[in-house]
């Protein structure tokens, strides 16, 4: 097939709107923030003219303000409009007129949503030993992605087994799956469903149990793959059975747990974000079960059972979580409401039903049935109608508080997160198509693919989810400039990673169509590797930031913040008496 009639294809077409949608997006957050900063400069100047003006005042001049300013000064006298009555500000609309301007070459971030937290304090460690321990994991688990990227363009780099690039990956994927997202969206669930119900009735114990069984699991299963151990070459699967059914368990004890506060809830209805949470616990359990007990892998059934169980992992665990957690966290951060509580439904729904269907895409013309291959591909073009329900529904909440960006130090992960969503996932679906997945499939387009969703949409959402939630539980703000230092430089490493792959998964994939050596490839893959390697040693330190602020958020200078309004009053009160726990 000739190079020129590649643009031609649809789903080709298609890719490149979707890697210019995200490059858009990054621009419109810089020019955002440029303006800002712009703006701020304008004000300077402005302030510098006026007082060289003020300063430069003839005697004339002063003659004049003085005599204006005596005929501003007269006026009525202090009782003539109020009465004899004292002054009163009941609805405490008036709380400081001062206000202080100051020149800051980056701009002044700000929260986007209060400090007050309406949680038990026990409650609380129990969710920063989940996010702590996440984060343990994403330095691990990033390290080695590193150190395999690395490798692509230093293979002589050193020639010990257990950091062998066999090795390294499935200990990189495993330990970012089910060590970093796994455990930080655990710990959001056990916020978000308490405040989705209403009422805490969680059992400390076992949420505890939980957390040290999940651990335990990806500890072990860490070390059993570098030592060569692991369950052969299924993706994601890589653990043995005995550590990934005790990562099982510890995920059935908190979905045990986070059904009570649901069902002994104090309002009537279901909010979105529970009913996203808690089929994602449910799921989970089952995805593990059918993958692991061995009464279908034989032949084709392995390879149907594996194109289940790795995408059920992605969509019904990782995906299902952190949407129920975006519901939740993104109109409390823009202090509005959901635009359409019926598009989320139909997100829901219609996000059970398609992605259910669409494992064995992975595994176009192979020996699995024609008609599941085609009903694969079905299910991929049905997964449009979620993502653009739930994409809709998110920046239409955006709508009209567009200009919170400029001063959020949170919302632009949201956006970003957004956007992600919608290219990530749309370009799955452009992959599932017959073509594409003949060009692309076991090139590095697919490791790009992969780096888009699992970090472009669900890492991105919880660090934002992070920003939101850890200053609310401990009262301590990170630095505003390390958390935007933060953000720069995972998504430009990302960008440099995703598009770097893209680029050179599609000359492979063209290279094996006009059946050239599969050397050819490698020798042209390499300045791509090479920009791999960059993008992700930028991604890498952005992470070593996020631990830093993670620490000054939870270990930082100790902000005292004593409860002064009734709204601070009341929500000390609930946290500290209006809890349910079972020892």
């Amino acid at each position: 097939m000739a190079e020129s009639s590649l643009f031609n294809q649809t789903g080709i077409q298609i890719t490149i709107v979707l890697m210019l949608i995200i490059i858009i997006a990054g621009l419109v957050v810089v020019v955002l923030k440029f303006l800002s900063v712009y703006s701020n400069i304008l004000r300077r100047r402005e302030s510098l003219e006026i007082q060289k003006k003020i300063k430069d005042l003839s005697p004339e001049e002063i003659e004049e303000y003085e005599r204006r300013e005596k005929e501003l000064s007269s006026g009525q006298t202090e009782n003539q409009l109020s009465g004899n009555l004292a002054p009163s500000d009941e609805k405490g609309v008036i709380r400081n007129i001062n206000s202080v301007e100051e020149f800051r070459f980056f701009p002044t971030k700000r929260r986007t949503s209060s400090f007050l937290n309406y949680i038990s304090p026990e409650l609380t460690r129990l969710i920063l030993w989940f996010l702590g321990t996440a984060i343990f994991w994403l330095l691990i688990g990033t390290t080695f992605g590193l150190y395999a990227g690395i490798k692509y363009v230093a293979p002589d780099v050193e020639h010990t087994s257990w950091l062998s690039f066999g090795r390294l990956r499935p200990a990189h994927t495993n330990a970012v799956f089910w060590g970093w997202a796994s455990l930080a969206m655990v710990g959001f669930s056990y916020y978000v469903v308490t405040r989705g119900s209403n009422v805490e009735n969680y059992n400390l114990k076992q949420g505890y149990l939980s957390l040290i069984l999940i651990n335990t699991a990806v500890l072990t299963g860490t070390i059993s793959l570098l030592a060569g151990i692991n369950n052969g070459g299924g993706e994601y699967r890589e653990y043995i059975w005995p550590i990934m059914i005790t990562f099982g368990a510890g995920v059935a004890i908190s979905a045990h747990n986070l059904f009570k506060p649901v069902t002994k809830r104090v309002v009537k209805e279901i909010y979105i974000s529970n009913w996203y949470i808690i089929s994602g616990f449910m799921f989970i359990v089952i995805v593990i079960l059918v993958g692991y007990i061995p009464l279908w892998q034989d032949g084709v059934g392995e390879t149907i059972t594996q194109g289940y169980y790795m995408h059920q992992a992605i969509g019904m665990w990782f995906m299902m979580i952190n949407l129920g957690l975006m519901y939740y966290f993104l109109p409390q951060q823009l202090n509005k409401p959901i635009y359409s509580y019926s598009l989320g439904a139909l997100a829901f729904w219609t996000h059970v039903l398609f992605y259910t269907l669409i494992g064995t895409h992975h595994f176009i013309f192979s020996a699995i049935p024609w008609r599941l291959q085609t009903t694969a591909i079905i299910a991929s073009v049905g997964m449009l109608i979620p993502v653009a329900a739930g994409t809709t529904n998110f920046l239409l909440t955006f709508n009209g508080a567009w200009y919170q960006l400029k001063t959020s130090y949170t919302l632009p992960f949201y956006f970003m997160a957004i956007i992600f969503y919608f290219t990530g996932s749309f370009q799955g679906t452009v992959e599932a198509f017959r073509y594409t997945n003949l060009l692309w499939h076991f090139t590095d387009f697919t490791v790009s693919h992969s780096h888009l969703t699992m970090y472009g949409i669900i890492t991105f959402m919880l660090w934002g989810f992070s920003y939101t939630l850890i200053p609310r539980l401990t009262g301590k703000e990170p630095p505003k400039l390390l958390v935007g230092i933060h953000f720069w430089l995972a998504l430009l490493g990302l960008l440099m990673y995703v598009i770097a792959l893209m680029i050179g998964g599609t000359q492979t994939g063209l290279m094996w169509m006009k059946k050239k050596p599969f050397i050819d490839g490698v020798i042209n893959m390499f300045p791509f590797w090479l920009w791999r390697a960059i993008g992700g040693t930028f991604m890498w330190i952005s992470h070593l930031i996020f631990a830093y602020n993670f620490y000054r958020m939870v270990r930082g200078k100790e902000r005292i913040m004593n409860p002064r309004t009734p709204a601070e009053i009341l929500a000390a009160k609930r946290q500290l008496g209006n809890t349910e726990f079972k020892s």
